[in-house]
C-alpha cells in the first residue's frame, strides 16, 4: 500500500479540483441569475459541487461534464425555488459586484434586468441565463436541462416575450 504525502490529492481529486477552478465563476453567475441572491447561488454552487464530487466517475464520463453539473445546478435552484416559493427574493441591492466580459453592462441596466428575469417562470429563467448569459447553444442549454431543443427554443421564445414585456412596462 502507498502511502500519499499529506496534503497531496490523488488523480480524481486533483482532476475534480482543476474541473471545479475552471467552472466555479461561471457557475456562481448562473447561479446567482437564477436565484437572484449571492448567498444563495453560494449554497447552490456548494450543492452542486458536493452531488458532482460524490459522484465523479459518471461526471467525468458524460459527454459534457460541465453540462452535467450545471443540470445539478439547476436542479437544486428549482429544490431551493420549491422550498422557498412563498419567500419573496429581493436581488442583492448591490449589482455592481457582477463581472461580465463584454459591454452588456453599459447597454442593459442591471437591476431592471435582474428583476425582469426574476419574473419568469424558474424554467424560462435557467432556458434564458444558459442561453444568453452564459453562451449555451441550444443542444447545451437542453442537455443542461434534461430537455429536447425544441423545448428550449418554445422556453426561450416565451421567456423573451415576457421579458420584453417587463423591460418595456420600466420604460413607461
Amino acid at each position: 500500500m502507498k502511502h500519499r504525502p499529506a496534503g497531496t490529492a490523488s488523480g480524481a481529486e486533483q482532476d475534480f479540483r482543476d474541473f471545479v477552478q475552471r467552472i466555479a465563476a461561471s457557475l456562481h453567475r448562473t447561479a446567482y441569475l437564477l436565484c437572484g441572491d449571492w448567498y444563495l447561488a453560494d449554497d447552490l454552487v456548494q450543492e452542486a459541487l458536493a452531488k458532482a464530487y460524490s459522484h465523479w466517475r459518471k461526471v467525468q464520463r458524460a459527454d459534457s461534464p460541465s453540462a452535467y453539473v450545471r443540470r445539478i445546478l439547476i436542479n437544486e435552484s428549482r429544490r431551493s425555488w420549491r422550498r422557498n416559493r412563498n419567500l419573496t427574493v429581493h436581488p442583492d441591492a448591490d449589482v455592481t459586484d457582477i463581472t461580465v466580459a463584454d459591454l452588456s453592462d453599459e447597454v442593459v441596466n442591471r437591476a431592471e434586468l435582474l428583476q425582469a428575469l426574476q419574473s419568469l417562470p424558474a424554467r424560462q429563467r435557467a432556458t434564458v441565463v444558459l442561453r444568453f448569459l452564459e453562451g449555451l447553444s441550444e443542444r447545451e442549454t437542453a442537455a443542461a436541462l434534461g430537455c429536447s431543443e425544441g423545448t428550449v427554443k418554445s422556453q426561450t421564445s416565451r421567456a423573451l416575450i415576457k421579458l420584453k414585456s417587463v423591460l418595456n412596462q420600466g420604460d413607461h
